[in-house]
């Protein structure tokens, strides 16, 4: 499993917010800021969370893929982000 989904699902976050999340991710980084701020992670995991993030982003892709998404949606939002 994708330690994006394992670090969620370890703080009980449904399937159906897990999806959110990163539908959220696909169509509106920013919204997806919201979310991951409702989940009521701690913030020690969720600065975990975001490290994983960080040092290796195809981690989301992954992510996105066993979630059964759109990934061109993430490349273009990626896109829209660095604009």
């Amino acid at each position: 499993m994708n330690p994006i989904i394992a670090i969620l699902k370890e703080h009980n976050v449904t399937d159906e917010k897990i999806n959110e999340l990163f539908q959220a991710l696909t169509d509106n980084p920013l919204m997806a800021m919201g979310i991951i701020g409702q989940l009521g992670i701690p913030p020690e995991k969720l600065q975990q969370l975001m490290a994983l993030v960080m040092q290796n982003p195809a981690l989301i892709k992954e992510a996105v893929l066993e979630l059964g998404l759109d990934f061109a949606k993430v490349e273009a939002a990626k896109a829209q982000l660095q604009q």
